[in-house]
């Protein structure tokens, strides 16, 4: 039977609503988190907030494979505004660094993974993630903290090592995700 009319619209309208809030939400809750956790310096070359950010590269692959660029894009739009407003209360610089790096280097990393998809499984979140990656490290902590006095070039030098080894190890999950959302897409026979 199909829902036709207002009754349609409406399914359609909740049906999205459930696929796209909680990525979001999980986005802007890691964007949060991270520059929080930035401010807390692990060693001479870490910060915490390396620990987590990786995750949102994560989130967007795994929304762009299953459910398309424009959905990752509109995640991203959506994490981004949310973690960068929380954080604007937590410290404004970091927020807008953050923000900034993390708008550029997410919709790069949509960007590259889509053109990359029809390759093998494992190549479009890799190479899109690791691009990202250093985009994403090279504008945050040079806006973030150049000229403040902390080692933020160790600390970037630090941070890039992570998101590489987190995007690598993250494949596990990820294929994981991915899996089980396209079986729960599928019909059982």
């Amino acid at each position: 039977m199909k829902i036709s009319g207002s009754a349609g619209q409406s399914a359609l309208f909740v049906n999205s609503f459930r696929r796209f809030w909680p990525s979001a939400l999980v986005m802007a809750l890691v964007v949060l988190a991270s520059n929080v956790l930035v401010n807390y310096p692990l060693n001479d070359w870490l910060v915490w907030g390396a620990i987590t950010y990786p995750f949102a590269f994560l989130v967007t692959d795994v929304v762009n494979r299953h459910y398309g660029a424009a959905m990752a894009r509109r995640v991203v739009l959506v994490g981004f505004t949310l973690g960068v407003l929380f954080s604007l209360f937590v410290d404004p610089r970091i927020a807008m660094a953050s923000g900034t790096a993390f708008l550029v280097a997410q919709l790069l990393d949509v960007q590259l993974f889509d053109a990359l998809r029809t390759r093998a499984w494992w190549i479009a979140p890799v190479l899109s993630t690791f691009v990202g990656a250093i985009v994403d490290t090279a504008l945050f902590f040079s806006l973030a903290f150049a000229g403040s006095g902390a080692p933020w070039m160790q600390w970037a030098v630090g941070d890039l090592g992570v998101k590489w080894t987190v995007a690598l190890v993250s494949l596990l999950p990820y294929r994981f995700i991915v899996g089980q959302l396209a079986s729960a897409a599928d019909p059982a026979p």
